[in-house]
């Protein structure tokens, strides 16, 4: 174990690294084998042997986004069933044998793809890939109602608790349906509504795994302690006899969300404080713009040291909370900020101080060192989602999603690298300067306390 002064000296060397000159020009890079089996199911591999350690990471590239209307929340659905065990692997065995041999596993679901993973001793990789390949490939078989209901339970269970009783939980489902218009991929939420999941049948299930958990639709990402050849043969023993998928994937092309006037919001909840937030459309993933959008998000409200935050929490003391950011998606995005009332404040003066602050980012731009700090937090960021070998297969599996390109990590940086002033004051006057969506969430039979709408 290293000594705390070892520690320390790391750190300061690390922290001399991210506001050195010379960082601007280096990114570390993550080399990797790619490769693509008969069946379509795509393979990546970094070897990393700093520690005995392996991730295995499948990305589907299916999320809520490739569900259809009166038919949302079966890709988070199957993000519980994918654990119940499959036809080699009784229920309950998934875990269980994992956890034996001193692995972890979980899954997580987003608008743009699910995915599942495993982290352990090198000598529990065979085994990851096993369970892996046996559920994307022998799961229907034990696929029965008593399964799809109990996971359904769960799920139902888990909306009550993280959105029907959480304070402010039902924002996002008042949110997306008014942001993005009828139809649009991202305009229910990924959990679903009680409707839909209570109206899903065992077939309508089965169609959803027969047309998006197939090789052809996955990618596995595997990083750590391994030796290349020994992977390469299981995956091709486990995956390769698994079939493609029959049904064709067809992905939307849409137009970017957009409208005409401010659309004015009240949601009564079991709160105790109002909480106001503004949200605009804005641009999909790896736009030309994201950059300076997730810049402008971290001037305004980012951290405790933007202009919102200080404005409105310590030197006003009218806020209990403030934060910003802008959330780029596969097909489309948006940007949101919000602050929760202090007792006895009124949220419309939020709303002025929302507006000045985006009027004075959108004429003058951020300052040098604002930008300065942006910077080097993105870089912080990504540095540190490089610090385990699953965070290193998460950043492969979404830069080879979105781009194509696994190793994309220094062209990611040299995006917040070369922002300037000017890029951050037209993203603010293009985007932030145009109508929103203005909600204000009140404790129940507080109307009193809405915001009308915005100034800009």
């Amino acid at each position: 174990m290293r000594s705390l002064r070892d520690r320390c000296t790391l750190l300061f060397g690390a922290l001399a690294v991210l506001t050195s000159p010379l960082a601007a020009q280096r990114a570390p890079g993550l080399p990797h084998e790619k490769y693509t089996l008969p069946n379509g199911l795509e393979v990546i591999l970094h070897v990393d042997r700093s520690v005995p350690i392996v991730a295995v990471n499948t990305w589907y590239k299916v999320g809520s986004g490739d569900e259809k209307p009166g038919r949302t929340g079966f890709a988070h659905l199957y993000e519980h069933i994918m654990f119940m065990g499959s036809e080699h692997v009784p229920v309950g065995k998934f875990d269980q044998w994992l956890e034996a041999a001193g692995a972890s596993n979980n899954g997580t679901t987003n608008g743009d793809r699910t995915n599942y993973y495993e982290t352990g001793p090198s000598n529990a990789l065979k085994l990851m890939l096993w369970l892996d390949a046996d559920r994307m490939g022998y799961l229907l078989p034990t696929m029965d109602q008593p399964k799809l209901d109990l996971q359904r339970d769960v799920v139902k269970n888990e909306r009550r608790q993280n959105v029907e009783n959480q304070p402010y939980g039902l924002v996002q489902e008042s949110l997306v349906p008014v942001l993005f218009p009828t139809g649009h991929p991202y305009s229910w939420t990924t959990i679903g509504s009680m409707a839909d999941l209570s109206a899903a049948s065992l077939d309508d299930v089965k169609d959803f795994f027969r047309q998006y958990y197939a090789p052809n639709n996955a990618t596995i990402a595997i990083a750590g302690d391994f030796e290349p050849d020994s992977v390469k043969r299981w995956i091709r023993d486990y995956f390769g006899g698994i079939p493609r998928g029959s049904a064709a994937i067809v992905r939307p092309s849409v137009p970017t969300a957009s409208r005409a006037r401010d659309t004015v919001l009240v949601l009564e909840d079991r709160v105790q404080l109002p909480r106001l937030l503004w949200t605009f459309n804005t641009v999909k993933a790896f736009h030309a713009d994201e950059a300076a959008l997730d810049a402008a998000a971290e001037v305004l409200a980012g951290g405790k040291s933007s202009r919102l935050y200080k404005l409105l929490v310590y030197e006003k003391q009218i806020a209990q909370d403030v934060a910003a950011y802008n959330y780029g998606q596969r097909l489309d995005g948006f940007f949101s900020m919000q602050a929760t009332a202090k007792p006895g404040q009124h949220p419309r003066e939020f709303a002025a101080a929302f507006d000045a602050a985006i009027r004075e980012l959108a004429t003058s731009g951020p300052t040098d060192r604002e930008l300065e700090q942006v910077k080097n937090g993105m870089r912080a960021t990504m540095l540190d989602a490089l610090s385990s070998v699953l965070g290193k297969t998460d950043r492969l599996n979404y830069y080879n999603y979105f781009v194509g390109q696994p190793d994309y990590l220094a062209q990611d940086l040299a995006r917040y690298e070369r922002l300037t002033r000017d890029d951050v004051r037209r993203a603010a006057q293009e985007y932030l300067m145009k109508p929103k969506v203005v909600l204000t969430v009140v404790p129940e039979g507080k109307r009193d306390l809405a915001v009308s709408g915005g100034a800009n």
